[in-house]
């Protein structure tokens, strides 16, 4: 009898064949599918997927992450999917797919395709891009099922790459696409393990958690492998052994027809099959052990040291016995399981003999392996052998394979092993060409480009620790500006002076692009009233170098930057058409960074400006930018910021939870994930939730306090902490935070930021009055907004009783459409006519109020409005009544339940309103519950009755 007998039969699994059937069938109907399969080694997952891909009517695609020790090569299962479909297809058919038949992005995973294009977070970016791209258009021709195998090897490009495409995959093509991984290896630091829950929460993304068979199925699969029953005591032997794990269940089906004595560890029940093989076949498994899971033919032949004729002879046992299958243009083991037990199973001095092996081997044929899986490969094999030299030298060429491919995580860790060895090896800058500090420079850039930002900072500065900058400016300048960029985007000290460093060393004749890279991150960082001149200095002069040296990137973000210098929030249509020349240049240089900075900016300006609809447009733009250049976790998590403020701003609060919870799924970097909370806080602490409040605070102010931030973080997070003291009962603390920001900031340099303060101030603490009051006239008013906002500060200000003033600002609150803050506002407009003898007026003034707090779910400002109402004895007959089953709704269901009534379905819901068709069918559960009604119909007939949709409006 043969060792890992296979049985013939396919044995139980009905429920999750099924569940992948429905997801193809999902697919197939136009709806975005993937599935994540789990499971323990050894349970079957390649099985199911294998028997699924025979059954189902689309082409499949399968690649597999490849372990190389505790290293994944990046992105190997795509590299596996593109090569496979390259030998379909043709070379010529796979440019046919890629729009505009460019395929220079895809030789980062084939070398076929030529020299790769660019590189940076943009290359990686159109990487991204190509290959979705790719896929749904051979998905338009035909339903198709990519598989990604052992996804618990995967390297972070790769994880990257599959996380983009889930989350990006259109609906209107056939496209499925399955995962499988191993669910007992992914202990609580495993790197899958995130990414899995990320993508657990996408809408179209199920989840198979494949288990053991049960008692049945192993006497059905022993059955189908013997021919035969085997008897009652064999089976409770070989269940109770196995507990249902089906190649545990071959394995020991195996050795029971070898004899009475079974195997007591797992290592011997796998080996044991494996010893009974002839003695040349063993030690060509121990030698293809070495080489990973999959080892191609040429490979093997060149470290085994055998000819065609020799090698098939030794294989053919190793095949027929199941321990080796047949694979594409080499072989792999039936399971890794047996590979890492024969590998485990080396003494220490095969285990480095046979890596030498390997490495000789692949030094010797730089050919065998594509690029870069060859020297990354090669960079693990001198690494095992424990050679220091060539697993330093080896590292250093594998670092830049890795960066050519866009895997800048892989390209850090290479480069950080050239570090870790180099004082191992005396003449290690004659070896690789390039002394120690390049190296720290390249691995502090790779860092960057990584997202490892805290490295970014100190390779950085290890590396300028250790140059001279007199005699070598250009590099320390290089250094400064990496440093200045990454300290002022993650709020840490010392970015400005980095900057300014970094201009010193650079000579201004003649004009080169790194001068204007530094003046223009320069101009960027000068953001106090007594730096503007040099900001604008420096912006302008980073334009004149960039178009001298046709640096589209940097003359867009330079625009961008005097856009702000030459405009404030009053002159909308000056900001508009210095935005507009801005996009236009990174538009012409396809500089996506600049881009994006541009739909940054602009949103932004429209927020400050109080034009709320405009902006939260904008920043949706952007963020369907960001999503196309696969730039979704940096600047679309960034303008998730800019579009959940706005939306915040016009009461469509569920609206920006959802915008939020979306961006958060994408572990954007800690400061936008703090900023993205603090909206969450807000709208928890509007709506009277004090204890989500205090926990969303606290998870903001351990990112802030780890870094020092500008006003726009540091002034609404001070805001944030004041209001919540107060609602808290802990009135004087709150006070005395108050004075203290007074003192401490300088409230003067950002008005947008320091009115709202002042006014909150100034609402809680009437006894800070006067210093509130002396700071307001020194601020400007810019815009419609901050004009709203100094109006209600008069207000505040002056006689309880001037009804005028309090008039005033809640008419430029109506015109700014936020409501939140018109209720509150309407509130000391009530109070002023109270106090005037107006009852009825103070009346209406209440129940419009109540009404827009109702609608908000703004609990604190209802008890409130509900508490002066009985104690001046003032009634809200006046005022429309929100009353009936409209009460409880949201602004957000009653969005949803105009489009309803308009007869669209929850996916055109969806679409309309940038929320998932899960999320709308939560919505119209919601209102059918608080209207008291049973049918879509019954909700919009009740609608029209009590005139929900003029509510809304």
């Amino acid at each position: 009898m043969s060792i890992q007998m296979v049985s013939p039969r396919f044995v139980g699994r009905a429920r999750e064949l099924g569940a992948l059937g429905r997801a193809l069938s999902r697919a197939k109907a136009g709806g975005a599918s993937t599935v994540l399969v789990g499971g323990e080694a050894g349970v079957g997952k390649t099985r199911l997927i294998k028997e699924f891909a025979n059954r189902a009517a689309a082409r499949v695609l399968i690649g597999g992450c490849l372990e190389l020790g505790t290293d994944g090569l990046p992105f190997a299962p795509f590299t596996a999917v593109l090569r496979r479909l390259v030998r379909e297809i043709g070379h010529d058919g796979v440019a046919a797919l890629v729009p505009g038949g460019n395929t220079r992005g895809l030789a980062r995973l084939l070398p076929d395709f030529g020299e790769p294009e660019g590189e940076g977070a943009e290359a990686r970016a159109r990487l991204f891009e190509q290959v979705l791209g790719l896929l749904e258009r051979l998905a338009e021709t035909e339903p198709v099922m990519v598989v990604i195998e052992d996804a618990h090897w995967a390297d972070r490009s790769t994880r990257d790459l599959l996380s983009f495409l889930v989350r990006y995959q259109r609906s209107d093509v056939p496209l499925l696409l399955v995962v499988s991984y191993r669910a007992d290896e992914l202990h609580r630091t495993h790197p899958l393990r995130p990414l899995l829950a990320e993508l657990s929460r996408v809408e179209w993304v199920s989840k198979i958690d494949l288990g053991r068979l049960s008692r049945r199925e192993v006497v059905a699969q022993a059955a189908s492998i013997l021919e035969r029953e085997p008897s009652p005591v064999a089976i409770d032997e070989i269940y109770a052994r196995s507990e249902g794990n089906p190649l545990f269940v071959e394995a020991l089906i195996s050795e029971a027809g070898g004899g009475d004595t079974l195997p007591e560890s797992l290592r011997d029940l796998l080996l044991a099959g494996v010893e009974r093989l002839p003695e040349e076949t063993q030690e060509l498994l121990r030698v293809a052990s070495a080489g990973g899971q999959h080892i191609e033919h040429d490979l093997l032949i060149a470290v085994a040291g055998l000819d065609e004729g020799a090698l098939s002879r030794a294989l053919r046992p190793a095949v027929a016995g199941n321990v080796l299958v047949v694979d594409g243009e080499g072989y792999s083991f039936r399971h890794a399981l047996i590979r890492e037990a024969l590998h485990d199973d080396l003494l220490p001095g095969e285990h480095t003999r046979l890596h030498t092996r390997f490495a000789q081997a692949l030094e010797a044929d730089a050919t065998i392996l594509p690029s870069p899986r060859g020297e990354i490969e090669l960079a693990h094999h001198w690494h095992a052998a424990h050679d220091t030299l060539w697993g330093l030298v080896a590292a250093w060429r594998a670092s830049d394979a890795a960066r050519k491919s866009a895997a800048y995580d892989e390209q850090l860790r290479m480069l950080s092993r050239v570090l870790e060895l180099w004082e191992r090896v005396p003449d290690a800058e004659e070896r690789i060409g390039a002394d120690r500090i390049e190296v720290l420079r390249l691995a502090a850039s790779a860092a960057s480009l990584a997202g490892e930002f805290d490295r970014t900072i100190s390779l950085a500065t290890a590396a300028l620790e250790q140059l001279d900058s007199a005699t070598d400016p250009i590099r320390a300048a290089g250094l400064l500006r990496l440093r200045g960029l990454v300290r002022f985007q993650f709020g840490r000290p010392g970015h400005v002076e980095d900057l300014r460093a970094a201009v010193a060393l650079t000579p201004q004749d003649p004009p080169t692009k790194l001068r204007g890279q530094i003046l223009e991150t320069l101009a960027r960082m000068l953001n106090t009233p007594e730096t503007y001149a040099d900001k604008t200095a420096n912006a302008e002069e980073a334009v004149r170098i960039a178009r001298a040296v046709g640096d589209g990137s940097t003359e867009s973000h330079a625009l961008t930057t005097l856009a702000w210098c030459r405009y404030d929030f009053a002159d909308t249509a000056g900001m508009a058409g210095a935005f507009a020349e801005a996009r236009a240049v990174a538009q012409a240089h396809q500089a996506y960074d600049a881009l994006l900075r541009v739909a940054i900016s602009e949103s932004d300006q429209l927020q400050g400006a109080g034009l709320h609809e405009e902006a939260a447009a904008m920043a949706r733009r952007g963020i369907a930018d960001s999503e196309a250049y696969g730039l979704a976790r940096t600047s679309g998590t960034f303008l998730a910021i800019n579009l959940a403020e706005p939306l915040v701003s016009l009461g469509r609060w569920d609206e920006a939870i959802e915008v939020i919870e979306q961006a958060l799924d994408l572990t954007p970097p800690a400061p936008y994930r703090a900023s993205l909370q603090g909206f969450v806080g807000d709208i928890a602490l509007a709506r009277g939730d004090l204890e989500r409040a205090q926990t969303l605070f606290n998870a903001q102010r351990s990112v802030l306090a780890r870094g020092s931030f500008r006003d726009q973080t540091v002034l609404p997070h001070a805001l944030r902490e004041i209001e919540l003291l107060a609602a808290q009962g802990r009135a004087e603390e709150g006070r005395e935070l108050a004075a203290r920001t007074l003192r401490e900031q300088d409230l003067v340099a950002s008005p947008r930021y320091s009115w709202p303060l002042l006014l909150v101030t100034a609402l809680l603490f009437p006894d800070l009055l006067p210093e509130v009051s002396s700071q307001a006239r020194s601020l400007r008013v810019e815009g419609e907004l901050q004009r709203a906002e100094s109006l209600t500060f008069a207000a505040l200000a002056g006689p309880a009783e001037d009804l005028t003033a309090w008039q005033a600002a809640v008419d430029a609150w109506e015109g700014l459409r936020q409501p939140y803050t018109r209720a509150r506002v309407l509130v000391g407009v009530a109070r002023a006519a109270h106090l005037n003898g107006e009852r009825k007026a103070a009346a209406e003034r209440l129940a419009t109020a109540r009404e827009l707090a109702g609608q908000l779910g703004a609990k604190p400002l209802i008890t409130e409005i509900d508490d002066f109402a009985r104690r001046a004895g003032v009634g809200q007959e006046g005022g429309r009544q929100a009353a009936g089953p409209g009460l409880g709704l949201t602004a957000r269901e009653l969005e949803v339940l105009r489009l309803l009534t308009d007869g669209r379905s929850n996916r055109e819901i969806a679409a309309e309103l940038f929320i998932s068709a899960k999320t709308v069918s939560v919505h119209v559960s919601n209102i059918l519950a608080k209207l008291e009604v049973s049918s879509r119909g019954e909700a919009a007939a009740t609608a029209h009755r009590y005139g929900l949709f003029e509510v809304s409006r």
